[in-house]
């Protein structure tokens, strides 16, 4: 109970800025009120993270994991929802939202993404899951002006309604099969009962599988994820391209480390052939997209297919490059989405390519930013140092693994460069391509959008130049795995 101090900060702040929300007059001035109140109840759940995770405290088996793997997610869900907040503020009042519950569902939604991280259940785990999507759902519609916004918001919730039946029904087989739903004793069920080749274990795991993939939206269960973050709000997009793909991988990642550790030979190939397909499909499809919302969609899905990499591993080595991927990732796309925010005009306008032409004629800093995160995102050495790091890392456990991973390494470092086609093409039209006469000129840069801007792209620069701090921090926060001290007695045979 001491370890859900930081979750239970956070849902009662939510509930009591659900409450101010709901007390007055929807306007913009209640709404960046509600907004700064949200940033101070992230400020303080973060601090009591980071308070909690330098004392190294240690638990039980029980549902609820404490180790540093789960403070680290819990640092970078709370880094972007301050972000996503920080953004929506100014985002709001240009598109004419005023529903200051807006930033409460940021709350509610980060709440189940650490439930997500620290769930060693796989009823917490369905907990955290719905916590967390159904206020995302919300999240992607908010704009009740935009038909987009409407079309995107009812695909997120059908196909995450379906999504999540795979989900249920996964858990329900896996507990059939093994009589419980903590992590660790399954893991040692399986092992103990030598459950690893039954049908019903078999089938579980892969319905799982099939959830986790529709929640991190890597192909072929991705064609929800470019219409949605197209429709909803940009920092909505920007919000579920980071922090709920990390939550829902935190999530896959403990699953698949302590429960099903011994059927390797069952997913490894699954997993295998989804990280490739992904990785080779985004990036070709990426290359055609002229809009850049859409663009940096692909782009997630990309990502999504080098994280799996992490996965495919199973190992700690992966676990903790997970982590240094994950926050580096994070910090690029807030990056780039606050630029997007930043030129777009009021209707979710100037999102086309060539709406950048010619940026840095009037925008330096706008467009200075946005090649920092897309250079970031590509993996560059220099200016996008840390993104050169985290995907340094991923290949370090890749090739570290007992699996062959080896060619889906070097699948990660071959899609890296075919992707260089559409980050590099922003770039160029930003720096080398002439203003339009016709072109208009970004509207000024509000505070709150350029602090988010200003401070992920400084932490790329000093991250970049200077990774040892992450990566100790990384490597030093693996999830536990381990069989619980004392399983409830199982008749032999039939768990």
């Amino acid at each position: 109970m001491q370890a859900l101090t930081p979750d239970i900060v956070l849902m009662v702040g939510a509930m009591a800025l659900m409450l101010a929300a709901a007390w007055r007059t929807d306007s913009d001035r209640h709404q960046r009120f509600v907004g700064f109140a949200s940033i101070g109840v992230l400020l303080v759940t973060l601090v009591l993270v980071i308070w909690f995770g330098a004392r190294d405290l240690t638990a039980g088996t029980g549902p609820i994991a404490v180790d540093r793997f789960r403070w680290g997610a819990d640092v970078i869900f709370l880094v972007a929802a301050l972000a996503t907040v920080a953004l929506a503020i100014e985002y709001n009042v240009r598109e004419g939202i005023q529903a200051a519950e807006s930033h409460v569902l940021v709350l509610f939604a980060t709440s189940g993404m650490m439930i997500l991280a620290a769930a060693r259940d796989l009823i917490i785990v369905f907990l955290g899951i719905e916590l967390m999507s159904i206020a995302v759902y919300v999240m992607a519609g908010l704009n009740r002006r935009s038909a987009r916004a409407a079309e995107g918001a009812l695909k997120y919730f059908l196909l995450g309604a379906f999504s999540t039946g795979f989900l249920l029904y996964g858990i329900a087989l896996v507990y059939g099969a093994t009589g419980s739903t903590n992590l660790s004793a399954i893991g040692q069920r399986i092992g103990e009962y030598a459950l690893a080749h039954q049908g019903m274990l078999l089938v579980g795991a892969a319905l799982l599988l099939v959830g986790f993939a529709f929640k991190v939206a890597v192909v072929p269960f991705h064609m929800w994820a470019p219409d949605v973050y197209e429709g909803a709000p940009t920092p909505v997009t920007a919000f579920m391209a980071a922090a709920v793909k990390a939550a829902a991988f935190a999530a896959f990642l403990r699953v698949w480390l302590e429960c099903f550790g011994s059927l390797e030979f069952a997913w490894f190939a699954p997993i295998w052939w989804v990280a490739a397909i992904t990785m080779i499909v985004a990036n070709v499809v990426a290359l055609a997209q002229r809009n850049v919302k859409r663009l940096l969609a692909y782009s997630s899905i990309v990502h999504s297919g080098y994280v799996l990499v992490a996965v495919a591993a199973g190992s700690r080595l992966g676990a903790s490059a997970f982590l240094f991927y994950l926050f580096a990732y994070t910090l690029a796309i807030f990056g780039a989405f606050a630029v997007v925010s930043a030129v777009g005009r009021a209707g979710e306008r100037n999102l086309d390519i060539s709406d950048y032409e010619g940026l840095w004629s009037v925008r330096p800093g706008l467009a200075v930013g946005m090649a920092v995160c897309l250079l970031a995102l590509l993996g560059f050495p220099v200016f996008g140092g840390v993104g050169f790091f985290a995907k340094l890392y991923l290949l370090q456990a890749a090739l570290a693994a007992s699996n062959n991973l080896a060619p889906l390494a070097v699948l990660l470092v071959v899609t890296s460069v075919v992707s260089a086609g559409y980050y590099l093409h922003v770039v160029r039209v930003m720096f080398m391509k002439p203003r339009r006469d016709d072109a208009l000129e970004p509207e000024p840069v509000g505070r709150m959008t350029r602090l988010v801007l200003t401070a992920s792209v400084v932490l790329i620069l000093v991250l970049g130049l200077l990774p040892g701090r992450l990566a100790t921090w990384a490597r030093n926060s693996p999830p536990t795995i381990g069989a619980p001290a004392s399983a409830p007695p199982v008749a032999r045979g039939a768990p």
